[in-house]
C-alpha cells in the first residue's frame, strides 16, 4: 500500500463546521470524478466516492488534466494509481461453523464493528469518534435509521456499550453538522433519514435509566430543529425544505434533499433516469434524493403511476412514517423537558405532539382502505397504497389506545390481504423491478408491522409474521451462510432483486431484528 496523504488526527470539534461542511467527491474531483462515474470505470458508482487519495488531491487533479488528452491514457489506471481502493466486504462465515444463527450473529458485530476514525484528506468518510456498527458489504459506513434496527440486536446480544457508542456518535454529528446525515459521508450530508434518533435514547434510556433523557435532550432538540426548519414563516399549502402547511394551524413533514443534482455514489444512474423521465433534471434529482432520505429507495409508493421510476413524486406527499416518527421525537422531548423541571416547554411539545397525532389521523387515516397511508398535499388526497409505513402509528401514538387498537383490527385486514406472503410481508402490493416493493421484504419494515400490530391487540397476526420471518432467514443461512439485507418473501427459493446494486450480507439490520425477534417469540422447532 502506496502511504496517504496526510492522516491527521485532529480534534473533531474543530475538524468541520456546519456553516463550513467538508467538500464533496464532485467538488473536489471536478471533471475526474464525472468522467469516472459515467465511464462506469467501476461497476458500482459508490465505489470512486469511497476511495482514499494516495497523495494531495490537488496535485491527482492536476496530473489528470495533464494526462488525459494523451494517446495511450488508461482512466482506470489512473484512478487505481492514484487511490487507495474501498475494503472489500469481509468474506462471513460461508462454510457456516456456526450452526446456530444467534451464534453467528454475536459473532458478527466484531465483523462489522469500526474503531474511532481517522481524518484523511480528500476521503468522503466523516470521522466519528467513537465505535459503531456498519452494515456489511458495499455499507461501509453507519448509516442513520438502519442503526436503530442494529441497535435492537445489540440490545439482545448485551452489547450496550456499543448502543451507547453509536448514539453518542449520532449526538455529535447533530451538534457538528446540525442533524444526522444519511450516513457519514460527505455526499450524504444533503440530508438524512428516517428520525429515530429519539427511539434510540428511548432504547438506551431502558437499558442505563432516564438519565439518557436529559443527556441527550439538547441534541433532540437539535434535531427537531432541522426538520422543522422553515415551518414559522409558511403559508397555508405551501412547503419549504421538510415542512409543508396543510392547513391554517397544522405544520407537517416531508422527504427532501438540499442538493438538487444527482446522487454522488449514482451519478449516471440518476442522470440517466431524469433523462428518460423527459421532466425537469432539478425536480427529478430532489425527488431521487428525498426517495433515498426517506430510506425507501425506490418504490411504487412514491410514483405517481405505481409502476414508473419516472414518476416519482416524493416531495409532494406527507409520508405517514415520517410524521409518526416525530411524533415520537415531540413526546419523547416533553418527557425530557417535564425531567428537566421546564413545565412550559413540557406542556409545548405535548401539545405539538398532539395537534401532529390528530393531523395524522385527520390526513393518512384513509377511511375507503381503513390504513394509514401517505397524504399528497398537492391533490389533498391520501395515497390508496398499502404499505408498511401506515403501520409506524401504532408503534408510537401513545393516546387514545383503545381507539388504536379498534383501527388495527382493520389494518391488520389490509396487512393480511396486500401484504402477508409465505415469508413474511412485502415493501409494497406491486411488483415494479424495485426494490421497496413486491416480491421483497425487509427487516426494518417485518419489525415496525410486527410491533404496531403487537402493541395494538392483533398479536396472532404479529406472531404470524414474525415466524415467518424468522424461518425464512434461518433457511437462507443454512442453505448460504448468509444473512442479507433484503428477501424475496414470495418465492422462498429465490433471492431478492431490483434496485441498484447486488445483493448485499452481513447484514446490521436483519441481524438486529432477527435477534430481537427470536428473544420474542422463539426459533421455529
Amino acid at each position: 500500500m502506496k502511504k496517504m496523504y496526510l492522516c491527521l488526527l485532529v480534534s473533531f470539534q474543530f475538524v468541520y463546521t456546519i456553516a463550513q461542511p467538508p467538500a464533496t467527491p464532485d467538488k473536489i474531483y471536478g471533471d475526474l470524478f464525472r468522467d469516472v462515474q459515467f465511464s462506469k470505470v467501476f461497476p458500482d458508482g459508490k465505489t470512486f466516492v469511497d476511495c482514499i487519495p494516495k497523495r494531495n488531491p490537488k496535485n491527482i487533479i492536476a496530473d489528470y488534466h495533464q494526462q488525459k488528452g494523451q494517446a495511450k491514457f488508461d482512466l482506470k489506471q489512473f484512478v487505481q494509481d492514484n487511490f487507495e481502493m474501498p475494503p472489500a466486504p469481509p468474506q462471513f462465515n460461508y462454510i457456516q461453523q456456526e450452526k446456530d444463527v444467534t451464534k453467528h450473529i454475536k459473532n458478527l458485530w466484531s465483523v462489522l464493528r469500526r474503531d474511532p476514525d481517522t481524518v484523511v484528506i480528500g476521503s468522503s468518510l466523516l470521522a466519528l469518534p467513537n465505535p459503531y456498527i456498519v452494515p456489511g458489504g458495499r455499507f461501509r459506513e453507519i448509516y442513520y435509521w438502519d442503526s436503530y434496527f442494529t441497535m435492537l440486536g445489540l440490545r439482545a446480544s448485551g452489547e450496550g456499550e456499543m448502543i451507547e457508542n453509536m448514539v453518542k456518535n449520532f449526538a455529535w454529528m447533530i451538534d457538528i453538522y446540525g442533524h444526522i446525515p444519511n450516513g457519514n459521508r460527505t455526499y450524504y450530508l444533503s440530508r438524512s433519514q428516517p428520525p429515530f434518533f429519539a427511539l434510540m435514547v428511548e432504547l438506551l434510556a431502558e437499558i442505563k435509566g432516564d438519565s439518557v433523557y436529559l443527556t441527550y435532550m439538547p441534541a433532540l432538540e437539535k434535531e427537531y430543529e432541522f426538520w422543522m426548519n422553515g415551518a414559522a414563516t409558511l403559508k397555508t399549502g405551501q412547503a419549504s425544505k421538510r415542512v409543508v402547511k396543510v392547513n391554517d394551524s397544522t405544520v407537517l413533514n416531508r422527504y427532501w434533499d438540499d442538493y438538487p443534482f444527482p446522487r454522488q455514489e449514482s451519478y449516471k444512474e440518476d442522470v440517466e433516469t431524469a433523462k428518460r423521465s423527459g421532466r425537469d433534471k432539478q425536480v427529478m434529482y430532489i425527488n431521487l434524493r428525498a426517495a433515498a432520505e426517506s430510506g425507501i429507495d425506490f418504490s411504487s409508493r412514491w410514483f405517481r403511476d405505481k409502476k414508473t421510476l419516472g414518476t416519482i413524486h416524493v416531495t409532494d406527499m406527507v409520508p405517514v412514517d415520517l410524521n409518526s416518527l416525530l411524533y415520537a421525537l415531540e413526546t419523547i422531548l416533553a418527557k425530557a423537558k417535564f425531567m428537566a423541571h421546564d413545565a412550559k416547554a413540557s406542556a409545548d411539545y405535548t401539545r405539538k405532539a398532539e395537534r401532529r397525532r390528530m393531523a395524522i389521523d385527520k390526513y393518512c387515516w384513509n377511511k375507503t382502505l381503513k390504513y394509514y397511508t401517505d397524504y399528497n398535499f398537492k391533490t389533498r388526497k391520501a395515497s390508496s397504497v398499502v404499505t408498511p409505513a401506515g403501520m409506524y402509528p401504532f408503534c408510537v401514538f401513545t393516546k387514545n389506545l383503545d381507539y388504536m387498537s379498534l383501527l388495527a383490527r382493520q389494518a391488520a385486514e389490509q396487512v393480511r390481504s396486500k401484504l402477508l406472503q409465505a415469508g413474511g410481508i412485502t415493501a409494497s402490493p406491486f411488483n415494479t423491478g424495485q426494490q421497496w416493493d413486491a416480491p421483497n421484504g425487509w427487516a426494518p419494515l417485518e419489525w415496525m408491522t410486527i410491533w404496531g400490530l403487537d402493541r395494538c391487540g392483533q398479536r396472532e397476526l404479529a406472531r404470524e409474521i414474525a415466524e415467518r420471518w424468522i424461518r425464512l432467514n434461518i433457511d437462507v443461512y443454512k442453505r448460504t451462510g448468509k444473512l442479507m439485507e433484503k428477501y424475496n418473501v414470495v418465492d422462498l427459493n429465490l433471492e431478492a432483486g431490483g434496485g441498484e446494486y447486488p445483493g448485499q450480507d452481513g447484514f446490521g439490520w436483519t441481524n438486529g431484528v432477527l435477534l430481537a425477534l427470536i428473544n420474542k417469540y422463539g426459533a421455529p422447532k
